[in-house]
């Protein structure tokens, strides 16, 4: 089982530049299931959820390869099989993101339930919902979907929330339905929108990009394209919170910053000082960050809600930022129930907080953080984690790796590039070392 390996306590400095969005990524590798021709996706992050939909997408009957070194080909000629068992299905969460492609190009799936981090409840309430008013019927079997269709038509719709993917899905089946579809309490997440722009270049009409409103005219068809996926602001955001903790002065290149003013904002309450440079960021080095008191001397929070609000998926980040930071603050995860549970491991390294409930954790920070053997139980709180561990004292180890390279493609190396020290090991020893060893008996 692969683990991590770091000595905390160095100051971090250089340049990183950002994967494209992980979550835009996905649900575009499944809307190359609505057209024949060709499409090429570029600035895809090689990591693990999009190597596993890769294969989901073949299992379909889908060609899918990797042309560059971030760059996928994808041509769905023949989708010869709707049905997927239910161990691919839980490989990943997004395997549900199949369901509004198959419907509207083949009619249907058999889909078991999904996988993906185990944060919490994760309703899949919506998606149907939405695939049901398009036309769609939704009939749960021995713990399948059978999901079919004889035709979709479009249709007025309000989402009971505003699920990104469940957006996505209705997107995804709209664009080929019979006539208009207005989606409204939609998702407007920058990844709800890479999506909406690469249909647009299919060939399908779409208004409102952007909004809480969407308003997709269906096609008969739609073609291929090259389109490229946007930076991922939540790498982005894990950057900022990486060179806070560690006192770091780091540029994040290419950030797309027009997707960050909630992101940025988190981080200031927090005290920490982020410069946009054009399409750059800078976090100068050797600050001294002190919480941001609401007015009248209260404490402040930091919460997360649907775009353009602060990002959920930034909220394990900014927790393990507010450990290094002067001052009390709040930070209130409202989506999922137990996301901030790897707050115990936080305590165990040294933090002075205090879990108030599954969604609330007090933080009294600067904590003097030390080295720990943990592991990683979700993507997020696993970089939370590998961040905290880069700016405690002494030696870390990191288990469970692969849930965090699930989202953060090369991440050892990238930190290493930065001046870490960090190091990838598995059960045999320690993986570096023994390469090192091997070319070493080779040259001599």
């Amino acid at each position: 089982m692969p683990k991590f390996i770091v000595h905390g306590g160095k100051r971090l400095q250089g340049t990183v530049r950002p994967n494209g969005n992980k979550n835009a990524a996905l649900p575009m590798l499944a809307a190359t299931l609505l057209t024949d021709e060709e499409v090429i996706l570029e600035n895809v992050p090689r990591i693990k959820d999009v190597l596993t939909l890769m294969d989901l997408l073949r299992v379909l009957g889908a060609e899918a390869e990797w042309t560059g070194d971030n760059e996928v080909r994808v041509r769905a000629v023949n989708i010869g099989n709707t049905q997927l068992d239910a161990g691919a299905a839980a490989r990943i969460r997004a395997s549900i993101l199949l369901a509004g492609p198959m419907l509207a190009r083949a009619g249907g799936m058999q889909l078991p339930p999904p996988g993906g981090d185990v944060i919490g409840r994760r309703r899949v309430d919506t998606h149907f919902f939405a695939l049901q008013k398009l036309g769609a019927e939704v009939v749960e079997e021995n713990d399948v979907w059978r999901l079919q269709s004889s035709g979709l038509k479009g249709v007025n719709m309000f989402l009971d929330e505003p699920s990104v993917t469940a957006t996505e899905n209705a997107v995804m089946a709209a664009s080929l339905a019979d006539g208009e579809t207005v989606i409204r309490n939609a998702a407007a997440e920058p990844h709800v929108q890479d999506l909406c722009h690469m249909l647009v270049k299919m060939g399908c009409e779409i208004e409102g990009i952007g909004t809480g409103t969407l308003r997709i005219q269906g096609k008969k068809r739609l073609g291929g394209c090259r389109t490229r996926i946007t930076a991922d602001h939540i790498e982005v955001g894990s950057f900022i919170g990486l060179a806070a903790v560690t006192r770091g002065e780091i540029t994040i290149s290419d950030a797309a910053p027009e997707h960050l003013d909630s992101t940025l904002n988190g981080f200031r309450r927090l005290g920490v000082k982020v410069e946009v440079r054009g399409q750059d960021l800078f976090i100068p080095g050797d600050q001294d960050p002190e919480v941001q008191l609401d007015m009248g001397g209260h404490i402040p929070k930091v919460d997360d809600g649907p775009w353009p609000a602060f990002p959920a998926d930034l909220t394990s980040i900014a927790l393990v930022t507010a450990t290094q930071v002067r001052g009390t603050i709040l930070i209130h995860e409202k989506m999922f129930e137990s996301r901030m549970f790897f707050a115990d491991k936080l305590v165990g390294m040294g933090a002075k907080l205090v879990l108030c409930d599954p969604h609330r954790v007090l933080v009294i920070g600067p904590s003097q953080l030390h080295g720990a053997i943990v592991e990683s139980p979700d993507i997020r709180a696993g970089m939370g984690l590998l961040i905290a561990a880069l700016g405690a004292e002494g030696r870390s180890e990191i288990f469970n790796v692969g849930q965090i390279e699930r989202g953060y493609e090369r991440i050892d190396e990238r930190l290493r590039a930065l001046g870490a020290d960090i190091r990838r090991a598995d059960s045999r020893g320690d993986v570096d070392d023994a390469r090192e060893a091997i070319e070493r008996a080779g040259r001599h």
